[in-house]
């Protein structure tokens, strides 16, 4: 008895657990959206002006403002102001490192068709016959792969840290000592973020995969 009520109530956190951090989080979220509608001025607040709160009401504002600001921005007006303000910006010192920073990453994710983050490999690190999961960022230009080109190409990998992946280490490998894998950035994640509790699925490989595996 003792353990079927055990199996019972694991089964219940197994599905309560997932469910109740998504809830969260998409909560979170919606609560930050909600009170960005705050910069308003007090008399025109929907709060305010509907007499009761709508959750959810800064998410739907936020999401029109973005798809709004995409429309303006790829109009030649829209172009020409965004231009001028990035020139602006651009004789600030600090400011322009920060934001040209954080431009480049943002262009880089969002509208550059390259494989950023969107192809897994394993590489032999932090030593030698011991492998971590890593994701492929970009090939380094310039000064750096001229210093490390005589062991041949080069690529930029981020090895994140389990159970916190937002933070890791950024490292750059020669191409032919990455071993490139055929799971799913998603799967990865899993992997990582569980320390290897939820392994991902079995990839099935075919004759010349494993041809290509066996050449590296």
């Amino acid at each position: 008895m003792k353990k079927k009520i055990k199996r019972v109530f694991l089964t219940g956190l197994a599905v309560v657990i997932p469910a109740g951090l998504t809830l969260y989080i998409l909560s979170f979220i919606i609560n930050v959206m909600d009170n960005l509608l705050q910069v308003i001025p007090s008399d025109y607040q929907p709060d305010n002006l509907f007499g009761v709160h709508i959750p959810g009401l800064g998410a739907i504002v936020t999401v029109l403002i973005i798809f709004i600001c995409g429309l303006v921005t790829t109009s030649y007006l829209g172009t020409r102001i965004v231009g001028f303000g990035e020139r602006l910006v651009g004789k600030i010192p600090f400011v322009r490192s920060i934001y040209r920073a954080i431009k480049r990453i943002a262009d880089s994710l969002l509208m550059d068709k390259a494989q950023s983050f969107k192809k897994v490999v394993m590489v032999e690190y932090p030593r030698r016959g011991v492998y971590s999961i890593g994701f492929v960022t970009g090939t380094p230009n310039g000064e750096i792969q001229n210093f490390i080109g005589q062991k041949g190409p080069c690529v930029g990998v981020f090895m994140p840290l389990a159970l916190t992946p937002t933070t890791g280490f950024f490292i750059m490998v020669p191409r032919d000592e990455l071993i490139e894998l055929f799971m799913t950035v998603e799967e990865a994640f899993t992997l990582i973020i569980s320390a290897g509790i939820v392994t991902p699925t079995n990839h099935q490989l075919t004759g010349c995969e494993n041809t290509a595996l066996a050449a590296k």
